[in-house]
């Protein structure tokens, strides 16, 4: 989730305002038409007032210097050809605290718990999301100093259930980028006037001596198998990463990130102490009139793992040397009225979080399993736009007992 005190998303409004003021002295230029003049001044003033309200939104309520802020998500789900699998549960509430000390110098945090308990004997977790400290360098340049979101895709730091299609977050961002992703470290974000938004960082990086090769959790997301989450990380071989994304034409965004850093964190008695991971995403988003459209790909890469997959010969989940996969999503605003709106849609996802083995003796390697490839299409009721209610279908195409049926409620204040 972004910082609750956005200082980015001033400059995108300054940015966006610009654009679209110069769109309208080349109308007013080119053709001399007072209405359009006179639109393209009220699209202006609508999307100002719209990005004031969703910097309001996530600023939360306040208490002088301390403002609260938070979401939450509750789902049920059916196999359609398992109805006795069917399950519900609270799967999120988080609650986060931030507080402002100067005009540059502000503390943000997000305390999360899943599955409605936590205990030794139950399934949920209870997890600092978010904890650092954010300092303004300049006008658009600040700092993250703590346990920060990594800026990759659209889920990892803007992941409110108002803020995706679908009752759960996309397998593409879920299973290889593996949200929500955080690593503690230095963060730096910058912007211009341009639309520009620019994000590098210092941080831990993954923990490969975590991969267990007999179970299915590096099968089911490779990096969400070793991800540190700010515990007692292993920090002897620190990762880099950078992203870049323009946002200077109103309603549209394109981008991409990059992440780099060890793995094997140089420890002794370690088939691979100099492992390393690489994984590079672009996306794109599109939000013309009533259509909201998005693409985003993602690959991923294990390097230096051959003698440690040797030791896993005969294991069913060895560590692969890629993984990737990309999807296309369309949404539609097809009906609304005061705070009420009903945006149909569909999504059609395609990835592999085993492409390839190396180190394998031959006939000891698994078998490559086929792409993944799913249909996902339903519809979200907005009784607010804090506030969503979400039914959708999904259709596996490369294995209809997985096809299901999803329900949810989700809301962020």
């Amino acid at each position: 989730m972004n910082t609750r005190f956005p200082a980015f998303s001033l400059a995108c409004v300054c940015a966006m305002t610009l654009a679209c003021g110069s769109a309208a002295a080349q109308a007013q230029s080119a053709t001399g038409g007072a209405d359009e003049l006179r639109q393209l001044r009220e699209d202006v003033q609508q999307l100002k007032s719209e990005l004031e309200s969703v910097k309001e939104q996530k600023t939360g309520p306040q208490w002088g210097d301390l403002s609260v802020f938070g979401y939450g998500e509750i789902s049920y789900s059916r196999l359609s050809n398992d109805p006795a699998s069917a399950t519900a549960t609270v799967r999120r509430g988080v609650v986060g605290f931030a507080y402002r000390f100067s005009e540059r110098t502000r503390f943000v945090s997000e305390l999360e718990l899943e599955n409605a308990v936590v205990s030794k004997d139950d399934e949920g977790e209870i997890e600092w999301e978010q904890f650092y400290i954010e300092q303004d360098i300049t006008q658009g340049t600040s700092a993250k100093m703590g346990l920060f979101l990594m800026p990759f895709g659209y889920l990892n730091e803007v992941h409110e259930p108002t803020h995706y299609y679908g009752v759960f977050r996309n397998l593409v961002e879920t299973a290889i980028i593996p949200t929500t992703w955080r690593e503690v470290g230095l963060g730096l974000r910058g912007t211009t006037e341009a639309g520009l938004r620019w994000d590098a960082g210092l941080v831990t990086g993954f923990d490969l001596t975590k991969w267990d090769a007999s179970s299915t959790e590096g099968r089911d997301s490779p990096l969400g198998s070793i991800h540190q989450e700010g515990q007692l990380a292993k920090a002897a071989s620190p990762a880099v990463y950078a992203a870049l994304n323009y946002n200077g034409i109103p309603g549209f965004n394109a981008g991409g990130s990059y992440y780099y850093g060890g793995a094997g964190q140089k420890q002794p008695n370690f088939a691979a102490p100099d492992a390393k991971i690489d994984l590079i995403e672009i996306h794109a988003r599109w939000q013309p009139g009533r259509w909201d459209l998005s693409v985003l790909s993602a690959l991923g890469r294990f390097h230096n793992v051959a003698a440690l997959n040797a030791t896993f010969a005969g294991q069913p989940t060895p560590v692969p040397d890629r993984f990737g996969g990309w999807y296309a999503q369309g949404a539609y605003r097809l009906w609304q009225g005061g705070d009420y709106s009903l945006v149909p849609f569909a999504r059609y996802e395609r990835l592999n979080t085993a492409l390839s083995y190396s180190g394998l003796p031959m006939g000891l390697a698994p078998d490559n399993a086929p792409d993944t490839r799913v249909w996902t299409a339903g519809a979200s009721f907005y009784l607010h736009p804090q506030v969503v209610l979400k039914l959708d279908v999904q259709r596996y195409l490369n294995d209809s007992d997985l096809n299901r049926v999803n329900v949810g409620v989700g809301f962020h204040f």
